[in-house]
């Protein structure tokens, strides 16, 4: 099993910028890529980003390419993701997500098997 915790999230001028963290424990050592995802209410859930464990490999929404950075600090079992340039449409719940199952990265809900309860990020016009 392992745990997500996701923090950093919180009220944020347009053009302004914020940094979320997700921090994992439990069986960490398994898990294969990590992503953060969002929901807007009233929306589907939607792919933000996502990095491999092991190297740095990172595949990005086509919404927040150029705007948004995963990074992740190994020693830390924490994944972050670095928002700038926001925008009022990127207001939503943002969840961490983990896979173990190394079939490589990907932006679909079903490839990943943990899930975090998600912190709010709210942009404001």
């Amino acid at each position: 099993q392992v745990q997500l915790v996701e923090s950093g999230g919180g009220l944020v001028q347009a053009g302004g910028s914020l940094r979320l963290s997700c921090a994992a424990s439990g069986r960490t050592f398994s898990s294969y890529a990590m992503g953060w995802f969002r929901q807007a209410p009233g929306k589907e859930r939607e792919f933000v980003a996502a990095i491999k464990w092991y190297d740095f490999r990172t595949l990005y929404g086509d919404s927040v390419k150029g705007r948004f950075t995963i990074s992740r600090d190994n020693a830390k079992n924490t994944v972050y993701l670095q928002m700038n340039s926001l925008k009022p449409e990127d207001t939503a719940v943002y969840h961490c997500a983990a896979t173990a199952r190394g079939l490589g990265l990907t932006k679909a809900e079903g490839g990943y098997d943990y899930w975090g309860q998600g912190t709010q990020v709210t942009v404001s016009s």
